[in-house]
């Protein structure tokens, strides 16, 4: 079964899931039947700026990661991979090591 490439990036490695196409390269989801109902999300930072995937940010405050003794200093690049929808907004890729999850308030547009 062939599916077809990616609408965003245009990759050839498309794979289902239930009713959603979904791109593993850049993480994009659309419907398998051709309609197109997803809208934008769009979210703010601390300062009121819009963030947008790809974009660079530095965290706006300490923040402890949970289950861990570690903290995340004010000042820590971050680059924003996705925006999702939830609580926790914002999927990055620290600038020190692994990726997480992180609400949009505690960022500041770079």
């Amino acid at each position: 079964m062939s599916f077809p490439p990616c609408p965003k990036c245009n990759s050839e490695f498309v794979y289902q899931d239930q009713a959603l196409l979904i791109c593993p390269e850049c993480a994009y989801e659309w419907s398998a039947n051709g309609e197109e109902a997803e809208e934008e999300i769009f979210v703010r930072d601390s300062n009121g700026n819009k963030l947008l995937e790809g974009d660079n940010a530095t965290l706006a405050k300490d923040l402890k990661v949970k289950g861990t003794s570690d903290v995340l200093k004010v000042g820590t690049k971050v680059t924003i991979k996705r925006i999702v929808d939830g609580d926790h907004n914002i999927d990055c890729k620290l600038a020190k090591g692994g990726d997480m999850m992180l609400k949009s308030e505690f960022v500041k547009k770079a």
